[in-house]
């Protein structure tokens, strides 16, 4: 029985430890600066960057294409994005202040979503810098 109670302890702290450290990652990833011409692609002021617009930067980011093979997506970021929407749309009328976290995290997954339109680009840049240096 002890066992069994401290094996739960331990996958609980280690669930939460690894949530922690995705919202570590998450966050430090909105806070890089976004290019002006990835704003000016999505036709975006970044004073004006709403949780609307991740849907504009997911589009742009499949128009992207993308050179060289990478592992990073935007798969849980739109997982994430999702969860949130239907948390704001089921809890909004209630809680005003939960609507608000939900626009801010919204915000963060279209900064997420931007930076990895100008991770692609800059890393396409990088790879036909190359092949013409050849």
């Amino acid at each position: 029985m002890f066992s069994a109670a401290l094996l739960s302890i331990a996958v609980v702290a280690m669930g939460q430890f690894a949530v922690y450290y995705w919202r570590a990652v998450f966050t430090g990833m909105a806070s890089l600066p976004i290019s002006s011409r990835v704003l000016e692609a999505a036709q975006v002021r970044e004073e004006s960057l709403c949780g609307n617009d991740f849907e504009k930067f997911a589009s742009l980011l499949t128009l992207t294409p993308e050179l060289k093979a990478s592992k990073g997506g935007l798969g849980m970021v739109r997982a994430y994005y999702a969860v949130v929407h239907r948390a704001e749309t089921a809890f909004a009328g209630f809680s005003p202040m939960m609507a608000g976290w939900a626009e801010k995290e919204r915000t963060l997954c279209a900064r997420i979503a931007a930076v990895y339109i100008d991770r692609r680009l800059e890393s396409n840049l990088m790879q036909a810098a190359s092949i013409r240096s050849i």
